[in-house]
């Protein structure tokens, strides 16, 4: 009888050590696991890489743990993870808080520790310090490493961060795209790899308004309508889908014959959708009547899109690195080729983002952003008068990436001159980058995912952004308040 139990225990035991080690398991060892060798790879770096990524695994989720448990926001977690090694015997000991499942995070009523959080008007700058990066530079049209050094110069007020505002980490799936209403400060929306659209609230008491569920694969893209009222979202299914967000139901399905990729309302004629699929075509929708009004056909599928502010140009990327502009009649949706920029790379990487902006203090007029999957960033200058001919202004290169990850413009608020954007990035950080400085490019960084970071967005009232990651947590980040938006 003892032998038998014994046993038993053994089993379970066993059972209990391997659902553990299901439970810690880390997305980044088996992306590495399974990424393809190619003729040129070093196996003595790919044999180390997944090392240090399996010994990554369980002390990433150990530590990401041990932080949800202590109530506190991002400095707290910077603090924690930059500690010295003799920090518990100088810690004084507090009571522990626990947050909700989604949403703001309740402090606990806890003494006032070295460890505890603190508001900072540059959180930023602190990571000089704290962190022992390596001090790799970057350049016009050069190569830049996602760990490059913040510039010691100081880091740009205007993008600094005193905080997390929100975490919403319901979801179990890649948190693929996520967006801000239009005009709104408030609402937010964010698409998963599981197929479903997610809509938030992060007002004073953040929260989740509606879960739309109804795709079969992932969301690839979604756009919101000028009201608010709609989202047409895009998927792998090869369907688009019209959602009423205040009933949280889909009232429309649009059945394709390939997979859709992006998708855009049109900014004055809410009446007309624009869809890239993986069929090499725009396709232009009527939203009352589901039916296609007109296509364009291109050389490669089309995989980013955005439109101008007046929606007569739209601006796309393909899978191979091309971005094109693209005449459109606003009373009759009718489509016709403008313009195409070519890579001069030889390796070709699909487009990941494409944003336009009105203006911007470099250019002195409309521009454009594109990111590709390879890390290669483009700064456009547009020609609206010339059906939105680009002029290539700088270029930056990041590290490869492995996942889809997009990149932002920054608000024009800034307190120096210059272009800055934000990107996420394989290493689990969020990077700010000035494509204006030769040296030192990065001016700033956000640490507090565990896992890549995909999707970035800003708010209207553009205090806020938004960052998701390949294991679905979505972080809402408070900017800190300078001199010029206090008087405001």
């Amino acid at each position: 009888m003892m032998a038998e139990q014994r046993s038993g225990e053994a089993v379970e035991g066993e059972e209990k050590n391997k659902n553990d080690e299901k439970k810690n398991a880390d997305p980044d060892l088996f992306c590495c696991l399974l990424q393809p060798l190619s003729a040129e790879s070093d196996a003595e770096y790919i044999g180390i890489r997944r090392l240090l990524l399996y010994r990554k695994a369980e002390a990433g989720v150990f530590r990401r743990g041990e932080w949800r448990c202590n109530g506190k926001g991002y400095v707290a977690y910077r603090n924690y993870i930059c500690r010295p090694r003799n920090w518990e015997s100088s810690c004084v000991p507090s009571l522990q808080g626990t947050p909700g499942n989604s949403g703001r995070w309740i402090p606990p009523p806890s003494p006032v520790s070295r460890w505890s959080e603190v508001d900072s008007w540059s959180s930023g700058r602190d990571l000089q310090s704290a962190n022992p990066l390596s001090n790799h530079r970057a350049s016009f049209a050069s190569s830049a490493s996602d760990s490059d050094r913040p510039r010691h110069r100081g880091v740009e007020p205007a993008y600094s961060f005193v905080g997390m505002h929100c975490i919403f980490d319901q979801c179990k799936a890649s948190v693929t795209v996520l967006k801000f209403g239009h005009m709104s400060s408030d609402l937010l929306a964010y698409g998963a790899s599981d197929g479903t659209l997610t809509v938030c609230t992060v007002s004073e008491k953040p929260s989740i308004l509606k879960q739309l569920i109804g795709h079969s694969k992932d969301v690839t893209d979604f756009d919101f309508s000028s009201n608010n009222q709609y989202i047409a979202s895009s998927s792998l299914d090869k369907t688009v889908r019209v959602w009423q967000i205040e009933k949280g139901i889909c009232i429309r399905v649009i059945y394709g014959v390939s997979s859709q990729l992006c998708i855009r309302f049109h900014p004055v004629n809410n009446n007309f959708l624009s869809v890239g699929n993986a069929n090499k075509e725009i396709n232009v929708f009527n939203f009352s009547t589901g039916r296609v009004i007109n296509k364009t056909v291109f050389d490669s599928e089309v995989t980013s899109m955005d439109n101008d502010h007046t929606g007569n140009i739209i601006f796309c990327g393909d899978a191979q690195g091309c971005i094109y502009s693209v005449s459109m009649n606003s009373r009759s949706g009718v489509l016709s080729r403008s313009h195409r920029y070519r890579s001069s790379s030889r390796h070709k990487s699909p487009v990941s983002t494409v944003q336009y902006r009105s203006f911007s203090l470099l250019a002195g007029g409309p521009v454009l952003l594109a990111c590709t999957q390879d890390g290669n960033l483009s700064f456009f200058s547009v020609a609206l008068e010339v059906q939105g001919y680009l002029t290539l202004r700088c270029t930056l290169k990041l590290a490869p990436r492995i996942h889809n990850i997009q990149a932002s413009f920054c608000p024009l608020l800034s307190l120096e001159k210059g272009e800055f954007i934000v990107a996420g990035s394989e290493d689990s950080n969020v990077y700010f980058y000035d494509l204006t400085r030769p040296r030192h490019t990065c001016v700033n960084k956000l640490q507090g995912h565990s896992f890549p970071v995909i999707g970035i967005a800003w708010n209207h009232g553009e205090n806020l952004l938004a960052s998701s990651d390949f294991f679905g947590t979505v972080i809402v980040w408070k900017r800190a308040r300078t001199n010029q938006n206090k008087n405001s």
